[in-house]
């Protein structure tokens, strides 16, 4: 990948546990890094972002190269690995650090963002109104070390065996058949 050529995009949709691994599969993406964005607190923790009180998404802060895979295919993974309907919460997830939310830098990219949900509405995929929020992108905050593939390091955990694998799983299934991942 050219390094030169790399564009970058911040979102956020339910634990970035999830979003970060399997973004960092593929092809096109040179890295996918957990972290918080949206918030009015400087350099917060995991534990503060927790509380819901520092106003912070969970996020996953992409680069990649668009001559390998496009916007609109990130924003398609996106949609796929959340549901877009549920008001600050992924499943049992709870909590405003759990939005739906994607982070443009400019109006272009806020009107490819605002395609993406449109046609994500369309796809019939998620039933019911879409809470995707669409905010002005200010700051990126990568979360603690042990954050940083998690679930790679820690697939035997409760939580990543029970909620994240499965969903991993069907990730796989999905963007393998369509030629997206990159070689294991």
């Amino acid at each position: 990948m050219n390094n030169n050529n790399l564009e970058q995009i911040t979102f956020g949709g339910g634990c970035f546990w999830c979003v970060e691994s399997c973004f960092n599969m593929l092809k096109g993406v040179q890295s996918a890094i957990s972290g918080y964005s949206g918030g009015h607190k400087d350099n917060p923790t995991y534990e503060e972002v927790c509380t819901g009180e520092t106003g912070h998404a969970e996020v996953v802060q992409i680069f990649y190269d668009p001559s390998l895979i496009s916007y609109e295919q990130l924003m398609d993974v996106f949609f796929f690995l959340h549901d877009p309907t549920q008001l600050n919460r992924q499943g049992n997830d709870i909590g405003t650090q759990y939005r739906s939310v994607i982070y443009y830098k400019d109006d272009a990219e806020k009107a490819k963002a605002e395609e993406a949900i449109e046609k994500s509405k369309q796809s019939g995929r998620w039933q019911g109104t879409y809470v995707t929020e669409l905010t002005k992108f200010e700051k990126f905050w990568p979360a603690e070390q042990y954050h940083q593939g998690y679930y790679n390091e820690n697939p035997t955990q409760p939580y990543c065996s029970a909620v994240v694998g499965p969903k991993i799983q069907k990730f796989k299934k999905h963007f393998g058949e369509l030629g997206m991942l990159n070689e294991q």
